[in-house]
């Protein structure tokens, strides 16, 4: 059985199409949708498709923070395989197939999709969504792949096997990069499914860029106090290697200035990530700020 968690806030206008592309997905696991959220708007449209679709639950989520809604949806979760995503982005077809089949290899431990970004290229956030998943996500992913390196899994779409994580730490910041390594931990492969396509709006405000990346970069940070392995796919100095890819990618001049700009911008947000983890600046319990402008 096939377990697909949702977390969701404030994504009433998005959880429907996310619940579709779930269930237009046909496998022959019988599969279960799991569903976290603490607001009444979300939750009355999940309603709506509980009474078309059974296997469908929701859950009450009591706001303290994404690693405890998901430690609430791993113990109530029947799959072997618990695959995660999220209610502001939607799968692609034949998703569940790829994300699924490569756990036939009993050394597979997990799985990580690939993350497509649907913001207007023409636009400087928009282009750096697609530079940063193209080049920073994808082929990184695939290269490693190649050379049977460690893979950080996608937080947008991935799966692991059940039993491997029990709880999450309350104060993890990226729970994907956690998993992760812990999961490198205990000897299993982490496996890259190209081909399993999630589709992603990024912010589209500059503060909302820093709010969201803030989080998900600073996570990797934490695998060195919260795994043995402390195995990680980003750091400032392996972003640093990858400035002449990212400036080969722009197409014209335009491009080649956001570009610029991008790493005034990660400079910006390493130094915010080294305080808020290395000097302990920011209490990581307390619920991370909404990105509104990706609903």
């Amino acid at each position: 059985m096939i377990s697909v968690i949702i977390t969701a806030y404030k994504e009433e206008k998005t959880i429907g199409r996310a619940i579709e592309a779930i269930l237009s997905n046909r496998i022959k696991e019988k599969t279960e949708i799991i569903i976290i959220c603490p607001d009444k708007a979300t939750a009355d449209i999940v309603k709506k498709y509980q009474k078309k679709n059974n296997n469908i639950v929701l859950l009450k989520d009591k706001r303290e923070g994404k690693p405890a809604a998901l430690n609430q949806t791993f113990k109530k979760a029947k799959g072997d395989i618990l695959l995660l995503t999220d209610g502001d982005v939607f799968i692609g077809k034949n998703a569940l197939k790829e994300m699924v089949n490569p756990f036939k290899n009993p050394k597979v431990g997990a799985v990580t999709g690939r993350p497509v970004s649907v913001s207007p290229k023409d636009k400087m956030l928009g282009y750096w969504s697609h530079l940063l998943t193209d080049v920073g996500a994808h082929e990184t992913r695939t290269n490693l792949a190649k050379k049977g390196k460690f893979i950080v899994c996608s937080g947008y779409l991935y799966a692991f096997r059940s039993g491997i994580i029990k709880k999450l730490d309350p104060k993890t910041l990226s729970e994907d990069a956690v998993i992760s390594s812990i999961i490198a931990e205990k000897g299993y492969k982490i496996h890259y499914s190209p081909l399993a396509k999630v589709y992603v709006k990024y912010p589209t405000h500059l503060t909302d860029w820093i709010k969201q990346k803030r989080r998900s970069t600073g996570g990797y940070l934490q695998i060195n106090q919260m795994a043995k392995s402390k195995k990680t796919m980003r750091s400032f100095l392996k972003e640093s290697a990858g400035i002449f890819r990212a400036f080969s990618y722009s197409k014209n001049i335009k491009e080649f200035f956001w570009v610029l700009l991008l790493i005034i911008a990660r400079i910006y947000l390493w130094a915010l990530i080294f305080i808020d983890i290395k000097l302990g600046k920011r209490n990581l319990k307390k619920p991370w700020p909404v990105i509104e402008s990706t609903k």
